[in-house]
């Protein structure tokens, strides 16, 4: 008996959690409360998914007890006359590593079980509800988050009392609080079932075959132009949308003076927007009259505030995905040209500064190999294993109500290692298949179109609204998952309908035995729907449909997708062109400082000046023949010769977020108005004073 495994398990879901909600959450930026509420909804979820084959491995021993057990007694009450089957009597089961007190498990499911159901059903809705609304005082955001969230729970509250008038009805025994509470568990799971069928005929097939895609970078570069024509709509719109709300946004701030009773709730909305976009804002010439916006009431901000949150999370993720779709394509561009190299080294289009991990390990050579070479025989190696995988998913589904024989082929694997008590077998089998209908599940969430608004981006760029939408989501798919595979494995009776030693986590969980059109009917007989879900995505009838119905779809052999892909391949090259001049401007840049160092931000041309005027005039015709000198022209009098000169620095280009060309800004045109220009470096790189073209 040892309770380390149990304790890994629990510390191992805990830094996976932690670790991913570190990559694709912003710890500083975001809430500590949502943070910290994201943080316990992955762990409890990774908890049940990495727990459960434990939980599995003391089934399976206290199965085999309970059997022996049976032996013995049946053995104890035979005549001593049949003294040669006395060997079976002796039989001991071996104890698994993990084993822990039958009191363990029941606690540990009950605690992360309903403590998950509170965080999916009530706690996270609200607070997803409280990010988006536009109140300004913490009264008014939880009074328009329960407004938002009535029609939701409105519905949930309708069907639990059609059921509840139901059972009431129905003749036998009255109802109980366990069977409330097993009500109220096994509703859920019925939801969760219905959603992971839907997405399980989807995935099942798609992940198998999309890994086999990514081996082909021809038709995975085809499909990313199809993307990027499509995103690229989508980040216009979005910017459309942020224009407009930047409009009427500029129009109250011009209505609302300072010392207004708004001013405060117009200054909390002008702290969500980036300084860009402040910039952006402030420099729009309209002026009251032409504005013609009245003085704007409470609940007329209140929404303009939910307004410019929604349009900002929009522009956030649509940015997001299109900086990240762009560096794949480039990517993907580079590896179709390194595939011909003679040398085997990796070359890139755009070099990025070199460091340890790229200059010692994942050196240019190593990168060729991986990308050219190995990675397109690991992704169809990763293929095939999926594709074993989905067949054992789908048959098993098919087939897991049948005791006898037992078809289910993970039933099987279950029970002939079970016999040879080769637990570590059942531990990573179980944690395999778990693990694999997880990454279906959960990936096909995220692909969903209806579903854009959320999206999971690296990098600490995923806001709060999509983060808590992957908890709830994560926390509601778990239990109903979990339960199915017990169900495979044939350690449900209640599905299978048997006689058999069930898990701690089942008997927490529940069952839907009062109703009987949901126990015995879609529990059972729903899941044989993945054949025919999984039948349609293999044809891709649903992206047909949807392409004939207007929604733009991947299709090879459909007009639009070609010219999708064209236009698509046509922005890339734009986007290209862009990042080239920017990068040869910084070269340029860099080349120049190296030339001519400077040892702050200014470099002293003339050290020594004129002490008057009629001295400086005196000695016009030497200072024209010396390079060093310098003359400006102010007006109608010649100024003294300026001791500092600014030239360009080593930063990037001020690049707009909407697209704008690479270049100085025109606010900062009037800091070079006070510094002399330097006609005598001709390689100079940079603006000319002001006021030189102003006659033309």
């Amino acid at each position: 008996m040892s309770y380390w495994p149990l304790i890994t398990k629990t510390l191992f879901s805990f830094i996976l959690s932690s670790t991913v909600l570190y990559r694709y959450g912003n710890w500083f930026r975001h809430r500590i409360i949502i943070t910290l509420v994201v943080l316990l909804a992955w762990n409890f979820s990774f908890l049940i998914i990495f727990a459960l084959p434990l939980d599995v491995i003391s089934t399976v021993y206290r199965q085999c007890e309970g059997n022996v057990s049976d032996n013995t007694n049946e053995h104890v009450s035979i005549s001593n006359s049949f003294t040669s089957q006395s060997a079976n009597i002796n039989k001991t089961c071996q104890v698994p590593s993990s084993h822990v007190p039958d009191s363990v498990f029941p606690e540990l499911w009950r605690t992360v079980y309903w403590s998950t159901q509170l965080l999916t059903w009530i706690l996270m809705p609200m607070m997803q509800s409280y990010t988006k609304t536009g109140d300004f005082s913490v009264k008014g955001k939880l009074k328009s988050a329960l407004i938002d969230n009535a029609i939701y729970y409105g519905s949930y509250l309708l069907i639990c009392c059609v059921l509840l008038i139901y059972l009431a009805v129905k003749p036998g025994p009255k109802l109980d609080w366990s069977q409330i509470k097993a009500i109220a568990s096994s509703a859920s799971n019925t939801w969760g079932l219905f959603l992971l069928v839907l997405l399980l005929g989807y995935a099942l097939v798609e992940v198998p075959r999309h890994l086999w895609n990514n081996a082909n970078r021809t038709y995975v570069l085809t499909h990313s132009y199809f993307k990027m024509a499509k995103l690229t709509s989508d980040k216009c719109e979005a910017e459309e949308m942020v224009d407009d709300v930047l409009e009427s946004l500029h129009a109250v701030s011009r209505v609302i003076k300072p010392g207004h009773y708004l001013n405060d709730n117009l200054e909390t909305i002008m702290q969500k927007l980036p300084i860009e976009l402040k910039d952006r804002m402030n420099r729009r010439a309209v002026t009251v009259e032409e504005s013609g916006h009245d003085l704007p009431s409470e609940k007329s901000l209140i929404r303009l505030h939910k307004q410019v949150i929604k349009s900002l999370q929009v522009l956030q993720r649509t940015e997001t995905q299109y900086n990240i779709l762009v560096e794949k394509i480039f990517d993907l561009e580079d590896i179709l040209k390194n595939q011909i190299s003679r040398d085997r080294r990796f070359k890139k289009t755009f070099q990025k500064p070199p460091n340890w991990f790229t200059s010692y390990i994942y050196t240019p050579t190593i990168e060729w190999y991986w990308k050219c070479f190995l990675y397109g025989y690991i992704q169809k190696s990763l293929a095939v294993i999926a594709a074993v995988f989905s067949f054992c998913v789908v048959w098993s589904e098919l087939t897991f109500f049948n005791k006898k024989p037992v078809l289910s082929i993970f039933a099987l694997i279950v029970a002939a290692a079970g016999e040879k008590y080769d637990y570590f077998t059942i531990e990573w089998l179980s944690t395999a298949v778990i693990l694999y209908l997880c990454y279906c599940a959960y990936s096909t969430i995220l692909k969903i179109r209806l579903l854009n608004f959320y999206y999971l981006a690296p990098h600490h760029q995923t806001n709060e609204y999509s983060l808590i939408f992957s908890g709830m989501m994560l926390s509601r798919l778990t239990p109903p998952l979990c339960l199915n595979f017990l169900g495979l494995i044939h350690m449900d009776s209640h599905v299978i309908e048997a006689q058999v030693m069930e898990t701690h986590y089942t008997q927490v969980m529940g069952h839907m035995d009062v109703i009987g059109i949901i126990s015995d009917g879609f529990n059972i007989y729903f899941p044989m729907a993945i054949l025919i879900f999984c039948l349609c995505t293999y044809f891709s009838l649903g992206s047909r449909l949807l392409s004939f119905l207007g929604f733009h779809q991947f299709v090879g052999d459909d007009e639009m997708t070609t010219d999708l892909v064209d236009e698509g391949r046509e922005i890339v090259k734009r986007e290209k062109r862009k990042r080239q001049r920017s990068q040869e401007s910084s070269n340029r840049r860099k080349e120049f400082q190296e030339r001519f160092p400077t040892t702050g931000r200014f470099r002293n041309i003339e050290p020594s000046r004129p002490s008057t005027e009629l001295e400086y005039m005196d000695n016009t015709k030497s200072n024209l023949l010396r390079d060093s000198s310098q003359s400006t022209y102010s007006g109608t009098n010649f100024t003294t010769a300026a001791n500092e000169t600014r030239f360009p620095s080593n930063t990037d280009d001020i690049t707009s977020r909407f697209g704008a060309s690479t270049g100085l800004s025109r606010d900062l045109d009037h800091r070079f108005s006070g510094y002399q220009y330097d006609s005598s470096y001709k390689d100079r790189v940079g603006y000319p004073p002001r006021g030189i073209f102003d006659d033309v």
